[in-house]
């Protein structure tokens, strides 16, 4: 906390009520909300995706009128760095342009949508440093540079120089982080700021941002679903359902006593770590609001159904006057696994280890170097562009950002209808109704079916693609972060969604995820992958109650926990830096040997670096 005595709240919203116009008439996203932000505090706003939670933050930046908004009425009071108090609700935008980014920072929930795909990530971090602050363009590229440090970006500045679409999804979210710290706001507020970051990066992100209010005094208006980054992070909780507050305390009130009925079946939804210890098989989540558990999934065959062996995929790096390559990235690095029919298996690691590249490179979305990919007797790497277009029926993948796997431009109900059109699998009515199904598999309204992808949520976003990858009904589907942007409760729905259909179906899946506690509820196996191989793979239960590799333990300690009382302190959090992944084209890596410590249970000889 600051030394001065607590002066105004540096925000104070009043009776907030926000309204949007659609088709089907006004929508009231923010109906009456109120709470205040105090100098060096951290409110923590949770609630489900379509709450309102990120309409609030929004119309603070006074974005929301940018998205068909319009703030029907309360107050939006803002303390600024001058010392004057200014209503946000009636400031114009000249002014605003001022405010944000300089005294208001914000961190949005979907990276690639909040940096520009043409400027280099250094000309986006130097913007507002140079047009805020009045930096020369060298003060602003080393203030640049430290930022990216600050973030824990590996070759900060080799990363100055490349564009959104050369960084990972974990890596654009803390080039966003960045830019919001950058002009160490009076305000920073973060929309779901760790959602794309697997568990050693949130951990220093949040210590980051924690240490950043104790030091300048900022406060903190953290959005999130995760109730352990809550639990890690706020002094105070505002709980919203339905655009309404509905509970609004202290972090030890609102989960060692809470009040409403929203609240507690909010934190008894969350699938906390070390729940599944001494169960073998995968169990559906708990929902939000129910008390029994569901079926329990089947046990899943024997039989393989994707079986990768000494999978390699690199990038090359070009440079001189030829545009030669002079290195490459190792991206994927000698992996080797089977995926039995009807189970799950889940790949971990951090942000940059190659687990999406992994599975990219099973589907061919990439193309790997050498290895071996058979699915259910196909050889994947033999099949010529027709053939595996056909095969591509069995195989379907839902992506980490729905935003952009979406279409801007076309209706919702086309983009899941797509699939079917394209391989003439249902035509006239037969096709609604089977677009019309998959809306409900997903829990969404039919009258979605009419809407973009910029009138959803996040999360909503994302069940359109996942019902869009149910279309065809693959034999394996690839999940690649697929339920990191959901809320606790549309992530246990959707999860369970994927086990009914496992049970159903006999579908496998090879589900990609940095949510350790989410893996271990789902996952019938676990690899666990660091800088391109996996350093430890086997039954889940094997890895998560006996980790045997260092980076495997580093990894279940950075998972926060949702209880206030344990929080972890920057000192707990002592991680390596990542070693980079580019090495010279000369470079020739050694092969990946395993030591088998119990049955199916392997742990990597060759050394991995960490």
């Amino acid at each position: 906390m600051l030394d001065q005595p607590m002066t105004r709240p540096i925000a104070q919203i009043e009776k907030l009520r926000v309204e949007f116009q659609t088709k089907d008439g006004t929508v009231v996203g923010v109906e009456d909300v109120s709470f205040s932000i105090n100098p060096g505090e951290t409110v923590c706003v949770v609630g489900e995706s379509g709450s309102g939670k990120s309409v609030s933050s929004l119309s603070l930046m006074r974005l929301v009128e940018f998205g068909s908004g319009k703030i029907a009425g309360g107050r939006l009071l803002f303390e600024r760095k001058t010392g004057g108090q200014v209503d946000l609700g009636k400031t114009d935008q000249d002014l605003m342009r001022t405010i944000r980014g300089n005294e208001i920072g914000m961190i949005f929930q979907e990276p690639m949508t909040a940096l520009n795909p043409v400027f280099t990530v250094g000309r986006q971090l130097t913007e507002g440093l140079r047009l805020h602050k009045g930096m020369t363009k060298k003060e602003a590229e080393a203030r640049a540079l430290d930022l990216l440090k600050q973030v824990r970006i590996p070759e900060p500045e080799r990363r100055l120089k490349q564009y959104p679409h050369e960084l990972s999804g974990g890596m654009r979210q803390r080039v966003v982080i960045a830019m919001a710290l950058a002009c160490e706001p009076r305000l920073l507020i973060a929309d779901e700021p760790t959602t794309a970051l697997d568990v050693t990066i949130q951990a220093e992100i949040l210590a980051l941002i924690d240490r950043l209010k104790r030091e300048t005094g900022t406060a903190v208006m953290f959005i999130t679903h995760d109730m352990a980054v809550v639990a890690q992070m706020a002094d105070r909780v505002v709980v919203m359902f339905r655009g309404n507050k509905v509970e609004e305390g202290t972090v030890e009130e609102i989960f060692e006593n809470p009040q409403h009925d929203y609240t507690k079946a909010l934190l008894s939804a969350v699938p906390k770590l070390g729940e599944m210890t001494g169960k073998a098989l995968p169990e559906p989540m708990r929902l939000l609001g129910s008390t029994g558990p569901a079926a329990v999934p089947i046990p899943g065959t024997d039989t393989p159904l994707l079986t990768v062996k000494n999978l390699v995929t690199r990038f090359p790096v070009r440079g001189g006057l030829f545009r030669r390559t002079v290195a490459n990235v190792h991206a994927v690095e000698d992996v080797s696994f089977t995926l039995n029919k009807g189970r799950t298996l889940s790949l971990v690691g951090e942000s940059g280890c190659g687990k999406s590249t992994c599975g990219r490179s099973i589907l061919r979305l990439v193309e790997p170097l050498s290895g071996s990919i058979i699915l259910d007797g196909t050889d994947i790497m033999a099949l010529d562009p027709s053939a595996l277009r056909r095969a591509r029926q069995d195989m379907q993948m839902v992506f980490q950002d729905p935003f952009a796997s979406l279409n801007p431009q076309m209706q919702l109900s086309d983009q899941v209808a797509e699939p079917l059109r394209n391989f003439g699998t249902h035509t006239g009515s037969a096709l609604t109704d089977k677009v019309a199904d998959l809306f409900d598999r997903v829990h969404l309204p039919r009258n979605f079916m009419r809407r973009y992808p910029h009138e959803l949520s996040g999360g909503q976003r994302q069940r359109v693609a996942i019902a869009r990858a149910l279309a065809l009904n693959p034999k394996l589907i690839i999940a690649d972060e697929a339920v990191s942007a959901l809320d606790v409760s549309v992530q246990a729905q959707v999860l369970n969604l994927m086990m009914e259909l496992q049970a159903d179906l006999g579908l496998s899946f090879l589900f990609i995820s940095h949510d350790m506690a989410v893996v271990e509820r789902v996952s019938h196996d676990v690899g666990v992958m660091y800088l391109g191989r996996i350093v430890e793979m086997g039954p889940r239960q094997a890895v998560f109650e006996d980790p045997q590799h260092p980076y495997t333990r580093a990894l279940m300690k950075a998972v926060p926990v949702a209880d206030p009382r344990q929080r972890k302190s920057e000192r707990d959090l002592n991680f390596k830096p990542i070693p980079s992944p580019i090495h010279q084209a000369s470079y020739v890596p050694a092969p990946s040997d395993y030591n088998e410590v119990s049955k199916g249970h392997f742990v990597l000889t060759t050394d991995s670096g960490y």
